[in-house]
């Protein structure tokens, strides 16, 4: 699946997705733009979704049409029904359909609970939840369409939802945040539920710590850094390659058989390290 490619870090082979169609949200910064990028190094054609930072995704494009992929940028609120549906629809007019949707786009209005407003509780919930529904339901509208086409892939189509540990570990102060992925992780599982038999393999992959512009506060300084990285078993906090690779993997039909599970790529923050010696 993977070669050296001469900087120290694994790059997945250019045949591993050869012929598929990925479209990935929020792909023109942090985990998305290095996700985007992965996908079309391993042979996908690649649609990149923004809401805002065209020139940052005509960049992503430009990277990706430089594998000797097919690739645009569309610009597109998740959260907003209409234009969901219609980036989907583009894409299969133009693409002409669609095997793997990465619903990666997501926020964060951080404010303890007893602070936050309406507003910022339901412009997280809309875009991290409700963005990720809305995506994977276009996807799949397309993926029972056409079926499996075995020269393709061995499914007939992959959805990946981008949650976080804190899918199952509380955030004191982000309780929208946390709320919106604790509902990424029951939606994942209800829709792999539901489409398994038609051939659809619904998964979510689940970052620790990453260094990503929307958490820069707490890597950017080694005093930070030494703090974040108690909670983190491994002792390195992630890149955004860590968790691209492991989309392309979950995507790939090396993964075939998995089904409705969520991969944490966390370095071990889910093994909850102040117990290792207590409790």
């Amino acid at each position: 699946m993977a070669a050296g490619d001469g900087t120290g870090r694994t790059a997945v082979s250019a045949q591993l997705l050869k012929g598929q169609k990925a479209l990935v949200t929020g792909a023109n910064s942090g985990i998305g733009k290095a996700t985007a990028i992965a996908l079309g190094r391993a042979g996908a054609d690649v649609v990149v979704n923004y809401v805002a930072g065209a020139d940052a995704a005509a960049e992503v494009v430009a990277t990706l049409q430089g594998f000797g992929v097919r690739a645009y940028a569309h610009e597109a609120d998740v959260s907003d029904e209409d234009q969901v549906v219609a980036m989907v629809a583009r894409m299969v007019e133009e693409l002409s359909t669609i095997d793997i949707m990465v619903a990666n786009a997501g926020l964060q209005r951080d404010a303890p609970s007893t602070e936050m407003t309406l507003a910022q509780w339901q412009k997280v919930i809309d875009v991290n939840l409700t963005g990720q529904f809305l995506c994977a339901r276009e996807a799949a509208k397309e993926f029972v369409r056409r079926g499996v086409v075995p020269e393709v892939s061995r499914s007939a189509g992959k959805i990946i939802c981008m949650s976080s540990v804190h899918q199952i570990i509380p955030w004191a102060g982000h309780v929208n945040y946390a709320s919106s992925k604790g509902g990424v992780g029951m939606l994942m599982q209800t829709l792999a539920q539901e489409l398994a038999p038609q051939r659809i393999r619904v998964n979510a992959v689940a970052p620790g710590a990453i260094r990503t512009p929307i958490n820069t506060d707490a890597w950017s300084t080694p005093e930070a850094e030494a703090e974040l990285l108690k909670l983190i078993p491994y002792r390195r906090v992630g890149d955004p390659d860590d968790i691209a690779n492991a989309v392309v993997a979950v995507a790939s039909d090396l993964l075939d058989y998995v089904v409705g599970t969520t991969l944490y790529v966390d370095g071990g923050m889910t093994l909850f390290p102040g117990f290792a010696t207590g409790g």
